[in-house]
């Protein structure tokens, strides 16, 4: 295991009714908000009015940075921090998904920098203060109510980048507010969890027992539960589990004292920047494929993950064959649960491969379990055709 030094700073509130505690939260914070929502989907659900309730019971003035996209835009960022610079905005609230609670971020961090808040994403510059940040989250995914990532879309550039940012310093969570997400937003969030708990499980750091079977659990939850919460959107128990998933797939838990890899997620990034895909669509697609192009540099780890994650019986095979077996359990799940299996999916072909390779690697080689360069992500990509 190696060092590390953990810190997570986000108060968790977790169940159903704890929207009630928002109105608490708000007069802590300050009384003008930036709220930021997508696309109005919570105004349909009967939950933009509970927030805004509880928002003007704490006296607050609202203000509204509405319509972030799926993969959200840089212009919608700079939209937000301009608006927070002209209202004198103390805080904001960000009530949707991961894309939402991102956008949102990268709102937090930019109104105090004097620079461009793309600096964040290019590496020029490291954010070091931020808008207090807090967060109802609806969508079981992304894991950005518990840490500092945001990922962020430059449409203009056709780049797609991760950053550091800010810790949300309160998350509400009751899984009554995803019961009302579309089927395929469900499925895609079941991917993007499944996705980061692979980028921090699959790694070549030894005697880590106890984050390899943190890892394990999780997974082997979501498994047990996807398929009920598909069968029953409203199964509260099983959005619960879920959503707790989703928290503990990326709140800094698995990574601590391992190498963790997150090449996929890069590659992904860059398609969904070139193709504006949704984000755990297009990880269902290219992570069975980055598995197969790279299982040989552990097989020991791909063993561990089919007999463990997958119950692959390893009688009378070799380690190749079990490695394998659980390589093709992930893609049978994923398709399983009606997640997209190749890029022809989305009518994407061959003619920009070379393109969203070299976007994949602005900065050298990706990965830690075995570094990719554009050509190793090229062929990624033409697997997953």
């Amino acid at each position: 295991m190696n060092n590390f030094v953990y810190r997570n700073p986000t108060e968790l509130i977790f169940g159903r009714g704890q929207l009630s505690v928002l109105e608490a939260k708000a007069k802590q914070l300050g009384s003008t908000v930036l709220l930021v929502y997508g696309g109005g989907s919570i105004k349909r659900s009967g939950l933009y009015d509970k927030v805004v309730s509880q928002l003007q019971a704490a006296e607050c003035r609202v203000i509204e940075l509405s319509g972030v996209e799926p993969n959200p835009r840089l212009n919608t960022v700079k939209k937000g921090i301009e608006l927070c610079r002209q209202e004198g905005v103390e805080w904001i609230l960000a009530v949707g998904g991961g894309s939402v609670i991102d956008a949102a971020k990268a709102v937090a961090v930019g109104v105090p920098y004097e620079g461009d808040v793309w600096d964040f994403y290019t590496r020029k510059a490291v954010a070091e203060s931020a808008l207090p940040l807090g967060t109802v989250l609806t969508l079981a995914a992304t894991g950005s109510e518990m840490n500092r990532g945001s990922v962020i879309t430059n449409w203009e550039t056709q780049e797609k980048f991760g950053g550091t940012c800010t810790f949300p310093t309160f998350s509400i969570l009751d899984p009554e507010n995803t019961f009302t997400v579309p089927r395929d937003q469900t499925i895609y969030g079941i991917c993007d969890i499944m996705s980061h708990v692979f980028e921090q499980y699959f790694s070549h750091t030894t005697e880590i027992p106890l984050q390899t079977r943190f890892a394990e659990s999780i997974m082997k939850t979501v498994i047990e539960n996807a398929e009920r919460v598909l069968e029953n959107p409203e199964d509260y128990d099983a959005r619960a589990n879920i959503l707790y998933c989703g928290t503990m797939a990326l709140n800094g838990t698995l990574p601590v004292g391992v190498d963790t890899d997150w090449a996929t997620h890069s590659i992904e990034h860059a398609v969904s920047a070139v193709y504006d895909i949704p984000h755990g669509g297009g990880l269902a697609i290219i992570f069975p494929q980055w598995m197969r192009y790279v299982y040989r540099e552990n097989v020991a780890r791909f063993v561990r993950f089919a007999v463990e994650v997958w119950n692959v019986d390893p009688a009378g095979k070799t380690d190749d064959e079990v490695a394998l077996a659980g390589i093709e359990a992930t893609a049978a799940f994923f398709a399983r649960i009606g997640a997209p299996t190749r890029l022809a999916d989305y009518k994407i072909g061959d003619d920009q491969l070379e393109v969203m390779a070299q976007k994949a690697t602005p900065f050298g080689p990706i990965g830690r379990f075995k570094p990719l360069g554009s050509e190793d992500v090229a062929e990624i990509l033409r697997m997953s055709l």
